[in-house]
């Protein structure tokens, strides 16, 4: 009996016609942006660990004097930054979430198409991170829980969260992210 060559398999690759990475790409794309996913997350957590902490140790409107310049207060915003709206009827409430969550939804596309830019990951990672907590807030208390307060000679700067500070760090370096790119193009 004659012996036959052995048998190969032909694996098809995953692509799409047309693409040049097909599935590949998506996995590669979706890897690389998971340590900015997980940079927002903690943020997250911190924000709504510290947030539990003051809901369970604080009534609204209580004050723990710390520095001669800086408190831990329990603040309730309803409205946006610097309690914009906080007035407004209720409707804020679900315009500001899903504002959140449109955001979020953007941030999300832009980290898979820019996970290699790392102070533009970094910058827009924090602002995910914040709008997240602060949705969160939203949805379960209908009010974002502040408790940091900085004040000086009777003026107080508005309360703020662990959120609040993502949002503001991601700005910041995200407007250098900006104006060093704008340097490395001269």
């Amino acid at each position: 009996m004659a012996q036959q060559p052995p048998r190969t398999l032909k694996v098809r690759s995953a692509t799409r016609p047309g693409s040049a990475g097909g599935g590949n790409a998506d996995a590669k794309a979706t890897t690389a942006m998971l340590p900015w996913l997980a940079l927002a997350l903690a943020i997250v957590l911190a924000d709504q660990f510290t947030k539990v902490l003051i809901l369970d140790s604080y009534r609204l409107g209580d004050s723990t004097p710390v520095a001669g310049f800086f408190n831990i207060v329990r603040a309730h915003n309803t409205g946006a930054a610097f309690s914009f709206l906080a007035a407004a009827s209720g409707w804020q409430r679900w315009v500001f979430t899903g504002i959140g969550v449109a955001a979020a939804g953007f941030i999300v596309h832009l980290l898979r198409s820019h996970a290699g830019q790392r102070l533009f990951s970094f910058s827009i990672s924090c602002i995910l991170g914040g709008a997240v907590g602060n949705v969160v807030d939203r949805l379960l208390h209908g009010y974002v829980v502040d408790f940091l307060d900085f004040h000086l000679g009777g003026w107080h700067f508005p309360a703020f969260n662990v959120a609040d500070m993502g949002i503001t760090i991601g700005a910041v370096c995200l407007v250098l992210d900006e104006l060093l790119r704008v340097r490395r193009g001269r």
